[in-house]
């Protein structure tokens, strides 16, 4: 009878207790964040990493933690991808290709120097905790042509495409001249691209680029390297003769009269590109002429 006794007044004991706590939920929700926060809420640990560029001898350090659960401090696949972005556009640097200069002294080019994001991002993901060092992804590519592929390498014309334009016009005069220069001497090896803006770089007023009416949405406007386009549409035409394989190419938003309809490649830096490669088994050179007396522009590829 006792033992009846006592077990019905715990239980009457915890139903006064359970009843309290639900007259006032306030309570339990405070004590069960309380508990939640206190097993969760640890601070990641953090510890230094340096990622080591040995292509140009240089330590980028960071700072990685242990994936905790203050979320505002987690490391996570966007701010990783961020990171190899930032990292990228700092060791990122595109090939020059090879060139023969007016002097005739070859120049072979610069390597293709490549971060390859994805790779670092997953490498961060998955890196144990307390590692110290990472060696940072990085591709480069040799240029393909050396001084002995192009012995000769003019002997054989493929491609020629001959333009005009009013020589009164100097400051569009200057601008096509500037840029056919610019393109002149490019050798491409087998598989090799061109891009026409890295190849042309900027158009500023310090490298020597002037006003000269452009299209922009349609519309004829003054603007800085304006008649660049010339040069590229030329040299879409001599190329596409060549049997050079376009990649990126756009048409000017309104008829030029220089080329036939559609057979123009309209440029601006920051903006279209046009960009072709050379499908062929052996190198190709690229030859420019401008003769301001007469306004002519002419664009012309070579092989051996």
């Amino acid at each position: 009878m006792k033992f009846v006794f006592v077990f019905i007044t715990l239980l009457l004991l915890a139903g006064c207790n359970g009843f309290a706590f639900a007259e006032n939920p306030k309570i339990v929700a405070a004590h069960s964040s309380y508990f939640v926060n206190e097993v969760k809420a640890k601070a990641p640990v953090y510890w230094p990493v340096e990622l080591i560029d040995e292509w140009n001898d240089t330590v980028h350090s960071i700072s990685m933690n242990d994936y905790g659960y203050l979320f505002s401090e987690k490391i996570d696949n966007e701010s990783l991808s961020q990171l190899a972005s930032k990292l990228a556009s700092q060791i990122d640097s595109p090939m020059e290709n090879a060139r023969v200069k007016p002097n005739d002294e070859f120049d072979p080019g610069k390597k293709r120097v490549i971060l390859s994001e994805s790779e670092l991002v997953e490498s961060l993901l998955n890196l144990e905790v307390g590692t110290k060092e990472l060696i940072l992804p990085i591709y480069v590519t040799e240029p393909t042509v050396t001084k002995n592929d192009i012995t000769g390498i003019e002997q054989r014309k493929i491609g020629e495409f001959k333009t005009f334009f009013n020589p009164s016009v100097t400051g569009r005069s200057q601008n096509v001249l500037l840029s056919a220069e610019a393109i002149s001497g490019i050798v491409l090896g087998p598989g090799d691209s061109f891009s026409f803006n890295q190849m042309v770089g900027e158009r500023t007023r310090e490298r020597g680029y002037q006003e000269a009416m452009e299209i922009v949405d349609k519309e004829f406007v003054m603007g800085i390297g304006g008649g660049i386009c010339q040069t590229s549409s030329t040299l879409f035409n001599a190329v596409d003769k060549a049997g050079l394989e376009m990649i990126e190419r756009y048409t000017h938003s309104r008829e030029i009269g220089y080329v036939p309809t559609g057979r123009d490649a309209t440029v601006s830096w920051g903006g279209p590109d046009f960009r072709f490669s050379n499908p062929h088994p052996y190198p190709v050179i690229i030859r420019s002429n401008v003769d301001l007396q007469k306004g002519e522009l002419l664009v012309s590829v070579h092989t051996k």
